[in-house]
């Protein structure tokens, strides 16, 4: 076999092995993503305490500038429930300004799902949840924040 024969065999041996190793990596990561467990958000200390028609005015104003204060971030927010809503096999809480029809939503983690379902249109509730973030629809004419794992706060 001629040195040149010998480099390229060699080369397409590394090239190889480096895919193999590549995708072991990436086939690690996407099991990770997938199975990973959140901490019960209800005992996590919230970064920010506000009430629903301040974060929805904050968002109105900036959005930008709000998901880069909020993104990410466990929060309470306090506010009256304006709509209670009943998806497959969790429920959703929203509260919303009836003056712009901007709104938060809120989604359960699983284990207070028990606890979100008591809760009734009209209640004052306090809501810890992981803020998804905010945007502005143009369809609808408002802003929507969302939030994720969320518990009732105590």
């Amino acid at each position: 076999m001629e040195v040149g024969q010998k480099k390229k065999h060699s080369l397409l041996k590394k090239a190889g092995l480096f895919f193999v190793v590549l995708l072991l990596v990436a086939a690690g990561w996407v099991w990770f993503v997938f199975t990973e467990k959140f901490s019960d958000t209800s005992e996590i200390s919230p970064a920010f305490t506000v009430t629903a028609m301040d974060l929805i005015h904050e968002f109105e104003k900036n959005d930008s500038l709000a998901n880069r204060k909020y993104a990410e971030k466990i929060m309470v927010v306090n506010g009256e429930v304006s709509a209670v809503e009943g998806v497959d096999s969790t429920v959703n809480i929203k509260m919303a300004d009836s003056t712009s029809g901007s709104y938060v939503i809120f989604a359960f983690q699983q284990q207070h799902l028990g606890q979100a379902k008591k809760i009734k249109l009209g209640e004052k509730v306090s809501i810890k949840g992981s803020c998804s973030g905010g945007a502005y629809s143009k369809i609808l004419e408002t802003e929507f924040i969302t939030f994720k794992r969320c518990a009732i706060n105590n």
